[in-house]
């Protein structure tokens, strides 16, 4: 089976590139390698996944039309995982037009070529952000979305357009809902990893007392994967998620136990603009879609990530 996976270099785009070609998948990969965050940890992927003869690349910006035509004209594609997006909460609050320009017009250019080709499965990735800040815990997929910062909008956005799409032109598409993903070689502006990083001081955005439902980058693999085997109708919304939230401030202790550096100085910043208190999601679709029920718990986990910081950075 041909993947194209977009956001190849990315975070969960690479590791599930990895985790597919191991499993003998070809894999096409696009990703744009922009600076984001620092585009050294995206060449560093790129050149892990070069060294598979079942991969191959291509470097470009999604909202070129002529270029996504180019790949989906010359590779016989039987399924997509969208990945690729403009990440960041925050950053979002100053530079919305860079999420349009990414995560819409981008998104919109490989959803008209999956339905001109006619590709039979397309898997997505949306945001636990399309809820918002809400009371009732865990969330269930069929709770109502009110996204509070444009980063999540442009993720109600993608699924909105997807769902549309398969009811019009009788495409399979799955929508997948992350809940803040941890693990090996993550994005080094969030949380764990940015912890990690730092040398003598750390932002502490409001006083740690978010809450979190982690979920471990390596599961996430395994849902995936099961996804592509199973035969799925027309469109549907899962929760990606461990259903068992953690407060920021555990998580410090849980890494400082396992990490020997200086302590670091806690800096106290109060709540951003835009963020939300807590989230947590029921992963009770998935599991019994999927039938992976085995998630790996969130001390593994870290001693996962922990130990690759200290062999990698």
């Amino acid at each position: 089976m041909k993947i194209l996976i977009t956001g190849s270099c990315g975070f969960i785009g690479f590791n599930l590139s990895l985790f597919l070609l191991k499993k003998k998948f070809k894999i096409i990969g696009i990703d744009n390698l922009n600076n984001y965050y620092d585009v050294r940890f995206k060449k560093k992927r790129l050149q892990i996944l070069k060294k598979y003869k079942n991969f191959k690349f291509y470097k470009f910006d999604l909202a070129d039309q002529k270029k996504v035509k180019y790949v989906f004209e010359k590779n016989k594609i039987d399924s997509v995982i969208h990945l690729a997006a403009q990440a960041g909460v925050r950053y979002s609050i100053d530079h919305p037009q860079k999420y349009v320009h990414s995560n819409i017009v981008g998104f919109h250019n490989i959803l008209e070529y999956c339905r001109l080709k006619s590709i039979k499965k397309i898997i997505l990735a949306s945001s636990s952000s399309v809820y918002g800040d809400k009371k009732n815990f865990p969330l269930k997929e069929k709770e109502s979305i009110n996204p509070k910062n444009f980063y999540g909008l442009t993720k109600k956005n993608n699924e909105e357009m997807s769902e549309i799409y398969s009811k019009l032109y009788n495409l399979n598409i799955s929508a997948l809902r992350f809940f803040t993903v941890y693990g090996e070689w993550g994005r080094p502006d969030m949380f764990m990893l940015k912890y990690l990083r730092s040398k003598n001081k750390f932002n502490l955005y409001n006083n740690g007392l978010h809450f979190r439902d982690f979920t471990y980058i390596q599961d996430v693999n395994e849902i995936i994967f099961r996804l592509i085997k199973k035969r799925n109708i027309g469109f549907s919304v899962f929760n990606i998620c461990s259903n068992k939230p953690y407060k920021i401030t555990k998580i410090i202790k849980m890494i400082d136990k396992l990490l020997i550096k200086p302590k670091l100085k806690i800096i106290r910043v109060g709540l951003q603009k835009a963020d939300v208190i807590k989230t947590h999601g029921s992963n009770k679709k998935i599991i019994n879609f999927t039938k992976f029920n085995k998630f790996t718990p969130l001390e593994i986990g870290i001693q996962n990530l922990v130990n690759w910081y200290k062999n990698n950075l």
